[in-house]
């Protein structure tokens, strides 16, 4: 049994970070080759490949499955590849995964004929089961976690539990990917992720309801295995924590710190987490560990929007978590969401100001983006707001919706103002060259192209 894993490209002209390590595929990957499956990756976006050379690709392959991962940026992309591979494979079946397949199930299979099967949320056990099923010529279309096509008519079939025992998981199979292509200023930053789920309930997220209100956790020595691993085989020294939020147990984070320092790993790494789950004492042990930026869930510099989001945060908080880190030696990086329904012009430079008090190491300054399985997808839509129904625009760089309190045109346009306000600051870029290192130079560089922005727009 053959299957072939496809990360889709992004659409032609959106916002797009570097190409990252795909850890849902990775983990898939893993779960087949322990299982003695044959597998291989084709990553669209590592290897810049256009839907003609995917082609190409998938002829040379004999693939029983193709599954197809997605975003809901890349969607379209994901429906366009398995119309590709059934067309160079009639008889193989196509899968699709991800966040958006999860919430976008029955509509996926309605838009496209090509597609055979949507997995829902978590997918190793799912696809597991779909892949033994096929092999031994039985009916799949009553498997847990999975919306089907059969026949005429599309069956929706329960959730399957969530994995208990993360730890029961292989390493992501980083040895079927082309690492070499995720480079970023000479080196490849590994990505890890020791938890999933959320304790917390935001209305514009939807990772929490992809992987679950409960926070689920690989314990300390999984974590450190995993980093050792990737440290001697890949020589990596520079990872990234992709948790959403990674110190909601603050005793794991302790401990994941001790067996890094006990195993004496040289290693850089940054994490991401809430202003309201990290105390001073925390932050400088993770430093002591190799911590040397931490991305925090700003959102708002309005507390007024702040309630809105659900996001149980006050600005004083912020600003001491702001503190510590600084204190302990960590770069710190903002993230704040611009436009959510209740926005108007003046809450917005309220957070543009309030970045600015902040005084971050980076910042990401983001659209608020209405992704399909959250509250405010539902209540933008409900209230007749929203303006761009097109998935590939949904880049957190381009409003979709306008509210009767702010309209997309202003909003582009105070985001690109906050972005130039916060980065041509010359001892902004002064202590980024200072600072030097991975974050120091991707930061000047940031700051240098919105200068020339800035000049092209003056011309």
């Amino acid at each position: 049994m053959h299957i072939t894993l496809v990360n889709p490209p992004y659409p032609r002209g959106a916002h797009r970070h570097p190409p990252f390590i795909p850890l849902g595929i990775g983990y898939l990957a893993a779960v087949l080759e322990k299982n003695k499956y044959e597998v291989d990756v084709i990553d669209c976006q590592a290897l810049k490949l256009t839907y003609e050379e995917f082609e190409s690709e998938i002829s040379k392959r004999q693939p029983h499955i193709v599954g197809i991962t997605s975003t809901t940026l890349t969607y379209k992309s994901a429906l366009r590849i398995a119309k590709i591979a059934k067309e160079a494979h009639p008889k193989c079946l196509t899968l699709l995964g991800g966040c958006h397949g999860t919430f976008w199930d029955d509509k996926a299979l309605q838009e496209c004929p090509y597609l055979d099967v949507v997995v829902r949320k978590e997918g190793e056990n799912t696809l597991l089961e779909l892949v033994r099923r096929l092999e031994a010529g039985r009916v799949f279309h009553n498997v847990s976690g999975t919306t089907c096509r059969k026949g005429e008519e599309i069956i929706r079939n329960p959730d399957r539990a969530y994995i208990e025992n993360l730890d029961d998981l292989p390493f992501p199979a980083h040895h079927l990917l082309p690492i070499k292509h995720f480079r970023k200023y000479g080196k490849v930053v590994f990505p890890l992720s020791t938890s999933r789920g959320c304790t917390f309930w935001c209305d514009f997220c939807s990772a929490v309801r992809m992987f679950g209100r409960r926070y689920r956790m690989r314990s300390s020595k999984s974590v450190a295995d995993e980093l050792e691993f990737l440290h001697k085989e890949y020589g990596a020294d520079q990872f990234t924590f992709y948790d959403d939020a990674f110190t909601v147990d603050k005793a794991r984070v302790e401990r994941i710190c001790k067996e890094i320092q006990d195993r004496k790993l040289k290693i850089e790494w940054d994490c991401e987490t809430r202003v309201d789950l990290v105390t001073r004492d925390l932050l400088f042990k993770m430093r002591r560990a190799g911590c040397i930026a931490v991305w925090f869930g700003v959102e708002s510099g309005s507390q007024q929007v702040l309630d809105a989001m659900k996001k149980s945060l006050s600005l004083n908080k912020t600003r001491e978590a702001f503190k510590w880190a600084e204190e302990a030696g960590i770069m710190t990086i903002a993230s704040v969401i611009l436009g959510f329904p209740g926005e108007t012009s003046e809450t917005a430079w309220e957070t543009v100001k309030f970045l600015e008090e902040l005084n971050p190491s980076d910042v990401g300054i983001y659209i608020a983006t209405p992704y399909p399985g959250t509250p405010m997808f539902d209540y933008v839509r409900e209230m007749g707001w929203l303006k761009i129904d097109d998935f590939d625009k949904y880049d957190t760089a381009t409003p979709v919706f306008e509210t009767p309190t702010l309209g997309m045109r202003e909003l582009r346009e105070i985001r690109e103002q906050a972005f130039r306000r916060f980065y041509l600051r010359p001892l902004y870029v002064l202590r980024m060259f200072a600072k030097g290192g991975m974050y120091g130079f991707s930061s000047s560089r940031t700051a240098f192209a919105h200068l020339l922005r800035a000049v092209k727009s003056k011309l």
